[in-house]
């Protein structure tokens, strides 16, 4: 089986894999991030493979969907690379990609590196960015059944990962706790060149939101 086999049928793995799943984090998140994964590998030196395979499989087993439980997606991505006999070094780094790739709060060191988990991640960060981010903000929070907005509850921006994970704050809150932050912790220069429009949108929202508010 080629390399491109193996990408093709991961892709109907994981489109068949998320057919039910909430919609900041369905088939279709996975497809924006594995071609702003592929744009932004063009730009570095990195082994595309890797890239495609973890793009496709980095939120197979999203853990907030799975009582916090983050060993379930590499369980089920190891699963399906050796299925489909991908190398086992590869299987291996990505892996090391899923189980890195979060942004748990933001106040974490991250125990892996490697240029293809950067590429992956400054794509999976894009995506919780601009007028896509604003949408996936407010349907997860409507998912969660949270607030909108409560100007008596401020972000915490000093979360650990457990805080961050069980927190219930309103949707504006993740704004300053996560989306507002991305710009800043992007790790190429397309990722970083494309993050900038982002944010200054995500900027232009809020303002009109808290006129609206007010």
């Amino acid at each position: 089986m080629t390399e491109q086999e193996q990408i093709n049928k991961t892709m109907v793995f994981a489109k068949e894999t998320l057919v039910n799943a909430e919609g900041g984090h369905d088939w279709f998140h996975t497809l924006r991030v594995y071609n702003n994964s592929l744009l932004i590998a063009k730009g570095e030196k990195t082994d595309v493979f890797v890239v495609s395979l973890g793009a496709l499989l980095h939120d197979i087993a999203d853990s907030k969907f799975h009582g916090g439980d983050e060993t379930i997606g590499p369980k089920i991505a190891r699963e399906f690379l050796f299925k489909i006999n991908v190398d086992s070094a590869i299987i291996e780094h990505v892996i090391k990609i899923i189980e890195n790739i979060s942004f748990k709060g933001g106040n974490e060191a991250q125990k892996f590196s490697s240029p293809e988990l950067y590429v992956v991640q400054d794509a999976d960060r894009l995506d919780a960015m601009g007028a896509i981010g604003i949408a996936r903000c407010f349907n997860y929070g409507g998912f969660k059944n949270r607030l909108i907005y409560n100007p008596d509850i401020k972000p915490n921006l000093n979360m650990t990962k457990e805080e961050y994970k069980v927190s219930t704050a309103p949707s504006i809150n993740h704004f300053y706790e996560k989306l507002l932050r991305l710009k800043d912790k992007m790790n190429t220069k397309t990722g970083h060149a494309i993050a900038l429009e982002r944010h200054n949108y995500m900027l232009q929202f809020l303002d009109q939101f808290y006129k609206e508010w007010h």
